[in-house]
């Protein structure tokens, strides 16, 4: 009898560069030091009020206005950031026009911009005496103290991660394909849907889910043309200052629990769905 030996699984890949054991601990101790301890504290933290008393925070109607508003504008600017970070990604790498390097550019903008800066910015230009937000008032448009405004602000902070995720994977598609596309008889629509966007999807929904994540724990750019009015247009994290302020530690801890379960739960259903895409349409 022929004993056949299975190789086995190993723990770890080979690699170009050595030092596994080193870099893999140094990655452990860093993630947690810097990430899970902190959110094991927030979570020890809240813990102190019971799981009754966060549901009863959760059950406030202030912290469930301000969750909504939260969450619920940074998924529409998450999807509106996706599609035109889309679009801008694909003008900047597809075509050659003057100004090109100076638009490319202006897109990390956001990224470099102090957030205070950027509120006061966007309040200033779209209040209602403002540049844009005087011709919105003329249309029956209020943008600056109302949602609306929680809306410009977190797109403007979200292109930069739509644009910046999805541009490199457009450089590397082959204009050969497009013309493959239409020698077989494919009209423009079909080419980008499917032949252009199916192995774009991992790269839309990685700056889709970096766009809500920032657009969920924004502050600084939004609470200046948010009006921060409760019911209407107050956010979370502007919540747990005023809870901070108030010394009501244990009701801010319980806020940040909640929004960092809503979080993850969210992420981890977009990267769910970002790896069944990956296996349906791959890579470019």
């Amino acid at each position: 009898m022929v004993e056949t030996f299975r190789p086995r699984r190993r723990f770890r890949r080979q690699s170009v560069i050595p030092g596994f054991g080193i870099t893999f601990g140094y990655t452990l101790t860093c993630l947690g030091l810097v990430v899970l301890l902190p959110l094991a504290a927030l979570v020890a933290k809240a813990s102190g009020l019971g799981l009754s008393g966060i549901v009863e925070i959760a059950r406030d109607p202030r912290v469930a206005s301000a969750l909504r508003v939260s969450f619920g504008v940074s998924l529409l600017a998450a999807l509106t950031a996706s599609v035109f970070g889309f679009l801008v990604a694909w003008v900047l790498t597809r075509y050659r026009f003057p100004g090109r390097r100076i638009v490319d550019a202006v897109v990390d903008l956001p990224f470099a911009l102090p957030t205070a800066v950027a509120g006061i910015a966007l309040a200033s230009l779209y209040a209602p005496n403002g540049l844009v937000g005087g011709q919105l008032e003329k249309l029956g448009i209020k943008a600056a103290y109302t949602p609306v405004g929680i809306f410009i602000a977190m797109v403007f902070i979200g292109l930069p991660f739509a644009v910046r995720t999805v541009q490199p994977l457009i450089a590397e598609i082959d204009k050969e394909i497009e013309e493959a596309s239409a020698t077989l008889g494919a009209n423009r629509w079909r080419t980008l849907t499917r032949v252009i966007l199916p192995p774009l999807i991992p790269a839309v929904l990685t700056g889709f889910a970096l766009a809500f994540a920032r657009g969920v724990g924004e502050y600084g750019s939004i609470i200046f043309i948010a009006g921060n009015l409760p019911y209407v247009s107050e956010i979370a994290p502007l919540l747990i200052i005023i809870k901070l302020s108030e010394f009501d530690y244990g009701g801010a801890a319980a806020i940040a629990t909640i929004m960092l379960a809503i979080s993850f739960l969210t992420l981890l259903a977009i990267n769910l769905i970002q790896a069944w895409s990956r296996r349906r349409f791959g890579y470019v």
